[in-house]
């Protein structure tokens, strides 16, 4: 089963067009869950039956049969194909009476969790209880919605026949009405689930909407990293050339032709792009013995690699059998690259020219050996890259970072959320010295925790171990989306708390800050504490604060919350439309202040990133330091932002 993605909503939301155009760009199955609902009203008013018992009946002598085709999504009742049928009003008038019932509920879920298990490389399901019942572990949940009258005027326009023509009151009567039967309802009712990202699509076009989902598949990796095969005859240079790209001798090479034998995958990086480089065995035209297998695993490869890259020795130059795999690698209808090895030269570059006459365009000259070129060859690799891969390397849950000096009790909080003892405690400070990685429910959802070591200094002031350490809870900050930093509440904010806050800061990461040892905090303390956080946490004030006491377990519920909420700011998004009209309200009371006798205009603000919020403002002069955190400050004010980073960069442009 590949990548699922949860869309739940009222009617009217915009639900399947997105979700449709989310799928269709990523290639991947579509189901829509309430068109199975309308199916199954549809069939109950042509059978005349009513009771839930006589609906499943009738299920089960007239099937339905859903096709998970994006770009052509049908429903058959049988050998009926009611794909229009189902959208006439007297079936939208009923379904949401008919979807009430438990029993026909039950026997629909049975189908929906059998088509999401068939998905091979993602699928997009929308419905009303999708992240909440029909795929829970969902990687990605969205919650689309839209207020009432913006719903209604959509499903105006959905609306082709002039007999079925209703007023706008009407609509919105007839979708609050909906709403009402949809959230009320015993059975899986409409709700937010716990972990879905709620997207407000009032002021949102199809495209921007479907974009809002697009960029938080891209965000959270769950898109798939793209695979490279490099695929040749035994003996070119395939697995040398991998530990090319990847900087160290991972692959196995020696002279001997056939040394790899089966696929072996490895995740590779170029220029802030990620993918997966696949080293197969050599492959042969007419193979005996343990060849046949050798080269069916690289036929294997073939079919499940996104860019084929074929390795020829430049010294030896074409033969045959390279003709023989260039058919078979044209049949794939695939990007191909054609790399010419072991060309160390000027003298074995003029001699590899005649691969042109191969018709795979121009040939990347490199020699896997010495590195020569390496670098333009991932290049061409990088280009021609697609969005979406067939690698999955991430799970969908969220990634957490404890972090903080030694002996704050990291590894304490990470046992007492698991709930048994995952990690080492111990009173020696630096106890932890390897990152360690746990799946941990907590709130109703699924996170995966990373206990780091405790940061004694500087890395670049560090040595032994401890750079090491350092080293590796960095990278670990790099991994995660979301960074608890946790302090000793006992003892004095230290300089080293304030240098690590600010790294966090820095990586763009959501924040967190846990008062730990809560239980050792006596009230001459607190006051302390309190004019310590005033003092040296001004500058993360919209930092999420939460005190607990690890080892008791006080207060441990409230992680959960702030986590969340974090998270939520960290992937929030604005439209331009009120990202501008705010910032024309604030200019207009408080305009940028001169500089050299000039004044800036602000011409228009956008927001060019999330995970951190990232906005650029457009001005005809310099703005003022003390102006952008201004700026920053009321976007707060305005639209929250609890938890997360914000960075507001400033392009200026001439007057025309």
């Amino acid at each position: 089963m590949g990548i699922v993605v949860a869309v739940d909503g009222p009617s009217g939301a915009g639900k399947s067009s997105t979700s449709r155009a989310v799928a269709t760009r990523a290639k991947w199955d579509y189901l829509d869950t309430g068109a199975l609902y309308r199916g199954v009203t549809w069939l109950a008013q042509r059978e005349k039956v009513s009771e839930p018992y006589e609906v499943v009946d009738a299920l089960k002598k007239h099937p339905l049969i859903i096709a998970t085709n994006p770009e052509n999504p049908t429903l058959f009742c049988g050998d009926i194909d009611i794909t229009e049928a189902i959208r006439s009003q007297a079936v939208t008038d009923q379904v949401s009476e008919i979807s009430a019932h438990p029993e026909i509920r039950q026997h629909l879920l049975e189908l929906q969790q059998k088509l999401i298990k068939r998905a091979m490389r993602g699928i997009v399901v929308e419905g009303r209880d999708i992240g909440t019942v029909v795929a829970p572990e969902a990687a990605l949940k969205i919650f689309l919605t839209a207020d009432l009258s913006a719903r209604a005027q959509r499903r105006e326009k959905e609306i082709d026949s002039p007999a079925q023509l209703l007023s706008s009151a009407t609509l919105e009567e007839s979708l609050a009405q909906r709403d009402l039967l949809d959230s009320t309802r015993s059975t899986s009712p409409l709700m937010i689930a716990a972990d879905a990202i709620t997207i407000d699509s009032t002021e949102l076009s199809l495209h921007e909407t479907a974009q809002r989902i697009w960029e938080l598949l891209k965000e959270r990796r769950l898109l798939g990293l793209p695979i490279v095969a490099l695929l040749g005859r035994p003996n070119v240079g395939k697995s040398t050339l991998i530990n090319r790209f990847l900087g160290r001798r991972e692959a196995i090479v020696e002279d001997t032709p056939g040394v790899t034998r089966d696929r072996v995958t490895y995740e590779c990086e170029w220029n802030g792009r990620d993918f997966m480089v696949m080293d197969t065995g050599g492959w042969e035209a007419k193979p005996d013995g343990i060849s046949v297998g050798v080269s069916g695993i690289a036929e294997l490869a073939m079919q499940e690699a996104d860019v084929l890259a074929l390795v020829i020795d430049s010294q030896v130059g074409a033969l045959d059998e390279d003709d023989v795999l260039i058919r078979e690698l044209r049949k794939m209808k695939k990007p191909i690259i054609l790399v010419a090895n072991k060309v160390d030269g000027p003298a074995e570059e003029a001699q590899a020219h005649s691969l042109w006459n191969l018709g795979l365009g121009e040939p990347q000259f490199v020699s896997a050996l010495h590195g020569r070129a390496s670098g333009d060859l991932l290049d061409k690799i990088v280009k021609v890259l697609p969005e979406v891969g067939g690698a999955q390397s991430q799970d969908g849950y969220r990634r957490v970072a404890l972090i903080g000096r030694p002996n704050v009790g990291k590894s304490s909080l990470l046992n007492i959320l698991a709930g048994s003892t995952r990690a080492l405690v111990d009173d020696v400070a630096g106890t932890t010295r390897d990152p360690v990685d746990e799946l941990i429910e907590l709130g109703g959802s699924i996170w995966r925790f990373i206990d780091t070591a405790g940061i004694r200094k500087r890395a670049n002031q560090a040595s032994g171990t401890d750079y090491y350490a350092t080293l590796r809870t960095q990278v670990a900050l790099e991994r995660a989306e979301v960074a608890v930093v946790v302090l000793d509440a006992s003892n004095p904010i230290s300089e080293q708390d304030l240098r690590i806050i600010t790294m966090v800061e820095e990586a763009g990461k959501a924040l967190i800050i846990v008062m730990n040892k809560w239980d050792l905090v006596d009230e001459d303390r607190q006051i302390t504490l309190d004019r310590e956080i005033d003092r040296h946490l001004d500058q993360v004030e919209w930092a999420q604060r939460v005190n607990l006491a690890a080892k008791t377990g006080w207060h441990r519920d409230r992680l959960a919350p702030a986590l969340r909420t974090s998270l939520t700011s960290w992937e929030k998004r604005i439209p331009t439309s009120r990202l501008n009209s705010f910032l024309g309200t604030l200019i207009a009371a408080t305009p940028p202040p001169v500089r050299g006798g000039k004044q800036p205009k602000i011409l228009y603000a956008t927001q060019a990133g999330i995970a951190p919020p990232r906005f650029v403002i457009f001005t005809t002069g310099f703005l003022e330091s003390s102006y952008r955190r201004f700026i920053e400050r009321r976007l707060r004010e305005e639209f929250g932002f609890p938890g997360t980073p914000i960075q507001i960069s400033v392009r200026v442009r001439e007057r025309e």
